[in-house]
């Protein structure tokens, strides 16, 4: 019996883990719920789901992922100086941490504080995966409900 393959408009059980170059695991779905959509309905990025085309139902593979397929390279547009006075007193900021910063609109929008002085904070509103490679490692569970062997 030969098994399905991933086609567009299929609906997917998958696992998956994103990495960094470096090994370290940002996402991870292999010790909980695997996902569940359809190929094509835009849940992954559009080069993810091309790389699934074709892959076999149990298929346990890996797939790079460049920052152009991915997040986006880093744009350094996306960094502003911001002055103190214009942030919550209460906010205790450290470089490294993500803050939720609020937009006119009424959205929020991270930003990775990068620097503080006494005046100002650099704030970097690219996604912090913005111009990394990523490794995608996935696992075909089931095609359109038919179950992978075990």
């Amino acid at each position: 019996m030969t098994h399905p393959t991933v086609q567009r408009g299929d609906r997917l059980r998958m696992h998956y883990e994103i990495r960094l170059h470096d090994d370290q695991i940002v996402d991870s779905s292999f010790d909980g719920e695997p996902l569940n959509f359809t190929v094509g309905d835009g849940t992954l990025f559009a080069r993810l789901e091309e790389a699934l085309l074709g892959l076999p139902l149990g298929e346990h593979t890996q797939i790079l992922l460049t920052p152009e397929f991915a997040f986006g390279e880093r744009d350094p547009e996306q960094i502003h100086e911001l002055p103190r006075a214009e942030l919550p007193a209460d906010w205790v900021l450290e470089p490294g941490m993500v803050v939720d910063f609020a937009l006119p609109s009424g959205e929020s929008v991270p930003g990775t504080i990068n620097a503080i002085n006494e005046e100002t904070v650099l704030v970097d509103f690219n996604h912090p995966l913005a111009g990394r490679n990523l490794q995608f490692i996935v696992q075909i569970l089931a095609i359109n409900d038919q179950e992978a062997p075990t």
